[in-house]
């Protein structure tokens, strides 16, 4: 079991699983700009996971995310490579705080969770980014 301390560290804020579509914004590891399409995973009040990520970065790079007309700026916490694939999963925290910077609540994870699903079913219907 790992230490207590490094418990404490993780996870402090409800987690609500949503798969959003962003736009991220950044510098990969060679210092090249980029700017792509991803989505998110699932978000926090202060954080977020991101998947389909296709360039590697270093921690603590600075992440500008794009959700419909919300600019939101985020560092780099840890990155990994997810096997066979050239895709990293990012988990990033935010450096600017908007409670509503997701539209959702975070009071009724289950019910916020269930509504995200749909409203990316509806996004995609749409085709919004």
């Amino acid at each position: 079991m790992k230490s207590g301390s490094l418990e404490t560290k993780k996870r402090r804020q409800e987690r609500v699983k949503a798969v959003l579509p962003v736009r991220v914004r950044g510098k990969d590891v060679e210092g090249e700009a980029f700017e792509q399409l991803a989505h998110t995973l699932d978000v926090t009040l202060s954080g977020v996971r991101l998947g389909s990520v296709r360039h590697e970065l270093h921690t603590l790079d600075a992440l500008t995310i794009f959700y419909r007309q919300r600019r939101m700026e985020f560092r780099v916490i840890w990155i990994k490579r997810m096997s066979g694939t050239n895709e990293f999963q990012v988990g990033l925290q935010a450096t600017t705080h908007d409670r509503e910077a997701w539209w959702l609540s975070f009071s009724d994870s289950k019910r916020e969770s269930v509504h995200s699903t749909s409203a990316v079913a509806e996004e995609a219907k749409s085709g919004a980014a």
